[in-house]
Formats: C-alpha cells, structure tokens, sequence
C-alpha cells in the first residue's frame, strides 16, 4: 500500500474479544442490582457508545423505563444513570480483562500493517481504567497500536468524530481521506465516517452478531450466512463502505481502497 497513511480501529468486537462479551453481562447484572431485568438483546443495541452514554440509551427504551418505575418508584433521570454506572463499571473492568482474548488474525494484520508503513490508531467505547486491564493482555498476544483515545479522553462520544480527529492528529496524518476506521458498532461506523475516513464493518467477530467463537462455529452456513447479512445491513446503514467478517480478512479491503485512493476516489 502507498495510498493509505492510517488504520484506527476499535477494540472490543474488534481486536479482542470475539462477540463483544464483556459488557454485557455487565450491564445485565448491574440493572439487576436495581431489580431491572433487561435482556442481552436491549444490552447490546446501543454497543460502542461511551458507557455511561450506553446507559442513558438503555434507559430511553420504553420497557426499561416502564420496568425502572415500578422498581424504584420513580422515572429514569441523571441519578439513575449514575446509579447503575457506579455499580456497571467495577463489573465492567472485572469482565473485560476476562475477555482480552485477540481475535484470530488481528496480531497478523498489525504486523502487516507495521511493515508497509501505515500507522495504527484506536478509540474505544472504554474509558482508560478499564482499557489499562485490556493493553497488557493484549500486548503479550501481540496487538497493540500506536495511540489510543478512551471515551472519558474526548470532549464528545460516537457518533462524534473526537476521537478521529484526536487519532490524527496525534500520528501525523495528511487527510481524513487517507485514513480507515475498522469497527463492529454502526455507532462506530458513523465515528468513523463523520471523521471523512474509509470504514470498513465487521460482521461476525464483534457485536451485531454477538456469538463467541465457538457458538459462531456451532452454527450451519445457512444460520452463518443471515447472520452475516442481517449485521451487514445494519453497518452498511450507518455508512460502511465495506463490510467483512472479522479483521482477518481486512488486507484484500485495505488493497482495495488503496487503489481506490489511487484513483482519486474519496469516502
């Protein structure tokens, strides 16, 4: 590649942990602790926003509002949303360096990208106490990127292009054009595409399909293939301009769009 001077990814869904696990149980259990049964489908719609942004999206649902009310006797406000981020996030930490397993190909696809030139960026829907569990494990596994903006680092979460902007500036890169964002959120891919880079969604390693790896394997191609198409329309509604299973199949896509540069196509 000659074109393409950066690659930001996302982390959860992304680089680690296949499915996007971790927060989920998370988010189901502290809404428990509160007396609020909220299912793993309601957990995960709002995925790859800041967390506490997460919540405040969770609560917006009307059953869960409704649910909040008879619990606790009162409708869902500012206090709530502390409430249930203050017990979230110590389940979150706790979840998340259990779920620090790379996701096959990622290490590969870095090194690659460490050889021809191209910087590595990242955001994430984390903030940095909990990426500070995440990195070292991560590390020893061989992926790690150049820079990376946690969601408590930026002056707005996804969908605002913040942390973008922060990613170029803090490697060097000439244009928005020249840079791709990998993600498995459509709140991702929105970052992404308001930052004016390429964004590339992934189908089956990170949340819109939600399996682990070998739940994922279990399935028959037929069930694969829906699950792949019904998480490719939700990315390619958000924007992606490619869509593709998981970062391993990422350098056939980045040859692409290099070309595509080349050409003086622009996102």
């Amino acid at each position: 590649m000659t074109h393409i001077e950066a690659v930001i990814f996302d982390w959860a869904g992304t680089l680690v942990d296949f499915g996007s696990r971790a927060p989920m149980g998370a988010f189901v259990e502290a809404f428990a602790r509160f007396d609020v049964a909220i299912t793993l489908d309601e957990a995960r719609g709002p995925m790859g926003r800041a967390k506490r942004d997460h919540i405040a999206a969770i609560f917006a649902l009307p059953r869960v509002s409704a649910a909040w009310l008879a619990a606790q006797k009162s409708l869902p406000d500012d206090r709530a949303i502390d409430a249930i981020y203050e017990v979230f996030l110590p389940l979150n930490i706790e979840t998340a360096a259990r779920h620090a397993d790379i996701i096959p190909g990622a290490d590969a696809v870095l090194r690659g990208l460490r050889a021809e030139g191209v910087k590595i960026g990242s955001t994430t829907g984390y903030i940095r106490e909990i990426m500070e569990r995440v990195l070292p494990a991560a590390g020893l596994q061989g992926v790690e990127t150049d820079v990376l903006f946690c969601s408590d680092e930026l002056s707005a979460g996804r969908p605002s292009a913040a942390g973008m902007f922060r990613n170029y500036v803090a490697l060097g890169t000439t244009a928005a054009h020249l840079c791709v964002k990998v993600d498995d959120t459509p709140v991702g891919i929105e970052e992404g595409r308001n930052g004016g880079a390429w964004a590339v969604g992934l189908t089956l390693s990170g949340n819109e399909t939600g399996l682990s790896r070998q739940e994922l394997a279990a399935l028959s191609e037929e069930e694969r293939a829906a699950a792949r198409f019904a998480a490719a329309e939700k990315l390619r509604a958000a924007g992606a301009h490619y869509t593709i299973d998981s970062v391993a199949d990422l350098p056939a896509v980045l040859a692409d769009i290099d070309h595509r540069i080349a050409a003086g196509d622009r996102p």
